[in-house]
């Protein structure tokens, strides 16, 4: 089983890495391999300044078991939603196609929903982007907060740490509780924050696209 989850410069490096170590422990007990994947291979930048190496092409990888779109750069996002010829939008609807699964944590919802994917399923996206996730008529939008929603074979998380619980979610649903009860303990993901602030109001969205 495969997952990829397709990087581009200004990524949110958490929705990365951190989905990315929870499905490595699940790799090691499951038949379960995970790709970060650029568009030509190389490495890509994230908004924070890290720089890291993809593991292939998108063309290299045309298919997909599992697709896991992560947030960015409110910029960069807007520069590829605007653009009617993205490849990596392009890449996203092929291989959505035949996806088992298709996910998104963060602001990696309006990936999706750019390129037609979350169209009549419910979504949550980061609490300071559900304005811009309900420009799109089509999809069912839920402004409850929730670390994650399960629509159909569609998984969306909310704000950048919200990966983990999603993470761990997407693995219960492929190899059961025991399978992700064990990642949880093999990472001690057991969290217990020393601050606990409220989410604001939604704020007007903060991605501007064509």
């Amino acid at each position: 089983m495969r997952l990829g989850i397709p990087v581009y410069e200004g990524v949110d490096l958490l929705d990365v890495t951190g989905p990315a170590e929870m499905f490595y422990w699940a790799g090691k007990a499951q038949p379960l391999e995970t790709l970060i994947l650029s568009e030509d291979g190389g490495p890509v930048t994230a908004m924070n300044g890290v720089r890291f190496e993809a593991h292939a092409s998108f063309d290299e990888v045309p298919t997909l078991d599992i697709l896991w779109t992560p947030g960015g750069d409110p910029d960069v996002l807007g520069r590829i939603m605007s653009d009617p010829c993205s490849p990596y939008l392009a890449y996203l609807r092929q291989v959505a196609e035949n996806a088992t699964w298709v996910c998104s944590v963060c602001e990696g919802a309006l990936l999706l929903a750019q390129a037609g994917l979350l169209d009549r399923h419910r979504a949550t996206t980061h609490w300071a982007f559900i304005a811009c996730l309900q420009s799109f008529c089509e999809i069912d939008v839920d402004t409850s907060n929730p670390r994650f929603v399960v629509c159909g074979n569609r998984l969306t998380g909310g704000g950048i740490s919200s990966g983990l619980d999603e993470s761990l979610q997407l693995i219960m649903m492929l190899f059961g509780q025991a399978a992700a009860e064990a990642v949880q303990v093999t990472t001690q993901y057991f969290p217990d924050p020393p601050v606990m602030g409220t989410i604001p109001p939604t704020p007007t969205c903060p991605v501007t696209w064509s």
